[in-house]
């Protein structure tokens, strides 16, 4: 008997990334600027809290969106923090932003519904919209300095769209939408029956003053979801904690799908999670701020194309005049010069590699000293 397994609706993105990440690891010697993982661990005061509810004997069930405490800090902390006004009845405590991003979609999506996604982008995004049977539509940002081009929005609008992904700052670019390009993204969609899932997990880690996020738009309440993680600001990214936040129709309708995928985030790391929203990240932007401003002039002085980040933790690198595709780049430079990025494939934008410089200042170093000698042999 012939088993059919549901693979079909899934692409090789994220594979892809994960398999070229292990073929780094495999390699003897070789130094990875691969993942979007701080080197930091996670501060005191947040295991403090985890260890301090275990010893309370905090390991039953608990309520299935977390505790109230808890949603109610999320709610205080984006009130403060962003200006956003959401009552704890509106947000889910989720296992990571992944599942936020997963609940969202099963939520809004129907069979055949498309996604505009701009690209580059994170490749989670179309494997995602793929499980949940709708259709991932490419909106490519490339050429307008990874700004969303309006024009190029309105023609992919159709019938069958039903929501758009917007990352800022983004993975692998690390560019912030501006507020000119978000106006005009609203303006377009403000009085179209389309969601807006805004990723926000990097917004926390932003080198300027000048940073607005689409979730800003509140006359667009009824279709925004607003999608944040606690992995990248505090360093937790073992934890798997993130959550969401939308209008309260929309989140009755998404706890059911989280319900039924994971009942509920483990209960004694929920003390942990509000000792983080009260924590100072400042430190840590600081140290992400320096590494850029590292990075980015060892690149330029090499000769190579890329825009300076203003958030996040990540350098999309120009290889077109190398005269490769991404991928042959990549593992030629990991062969010949051992060391490891991701190659632009995989992030639907061929001809880039994404550094990610959330590691030491000795193994950037030490990457770049050996991506500079690489490409001086090419």
């Amino acid at each position: 008997m012939e088993l059919k397994l549901n693979n079909a609706v899934l692409g090789e993105e994220l594979s892809g990334i994960r398999r070229f990440t292990f073929l780094v690891r495999g390699t003897p010697g070789a130094c990875a600027l691969t993942i979007g993982e701080p080197d930091l661990n996670t501060p005191d005061v947040v295991k403090e809290a985890a260890k301090a509810a275990l010893d309370a004997n905090d390991t039953h069930y608990p309520p299935g969106n977390g505790y109230p405490y808890m949603l109610e800090a999320i709610s205080k902390f984006e009130e403060k923090a962003h200006g956003l006004h959401y009552d704890p009845e509106e947000i889910i405590l989720t296992i990571g932003a992944t599942e936020s991003l997963h609940i969202a979609l099963a939520t809004v999506l129907n069979p055949g519904d498309e996604v505009i996604i701009p690209t580059p982008s994170f490749s989670l995004y179309a494997s995602i919209t793929r499980l949940c049977r709708g259709v991932p539509v490419n909106l490519p940002t490339e050429d307008n300095h990874f700004q969303v081009d309006p024009e190029a929005l309105k023609t992919a609008i159709n019938e069958k769209t039903k929501a758009i992904i917007l990352t800022s700052p983004n993975n692998p670019t690390g560019c912030i939408y501006t507020k000119e390009t978000l106006d005009a993204i609203h303006d377009i969609l403000v009085d179209k029956p389309i969601f807006v899932l805004c990723d926000d997990v990097y917004r926390t880690l932003v080198y300027t003053e000048d940073y607005h996020s689409f979730s800003e738009y509140q006359d667009m309440r009824d279709r925004i979801i607003v999608i944040n993680s606690f992995s990248k600001p505090y360093a937790m990214t073992g934890w798997r904690l993130g959550y969401c936040l939308a209008d309260a129709p929309i989140r009755d309708r998404m706890q059911i799908f989280h319900q039924y995928m994971v009942v509920s985030a483990p209960s004694f790391v929920q003390p942990a999670c509000v000792a983080a929203l009260e924590s100072d990240t400042s430190g840590m932007v600081e140290i992400f701020r320096k590494r850029r401003d590292y990075v980015y002039k060892r690149l330029t002085d090499m000769g190579l194309e890329v825009q300076e980040p203003e958030g996040a933790f990540y350098m999309f690198i120009n290889i077109k005049k190398f005269g490769m595709d991404s991928l042959t780049f990549c593992e030629k430079m990991l062969k010949e010069g051992l060391v490891g990025l991701i190659p632009g494939c995989y992030f639907d934008c061929e001809g880039y590699m994404r550094l990610s410089y959330c590691y030491s200042d000795e193994d950037l170093k030490e990457g770049l000293d050996r991506v500079e000698k690489f490409i001086k042999t090419l």
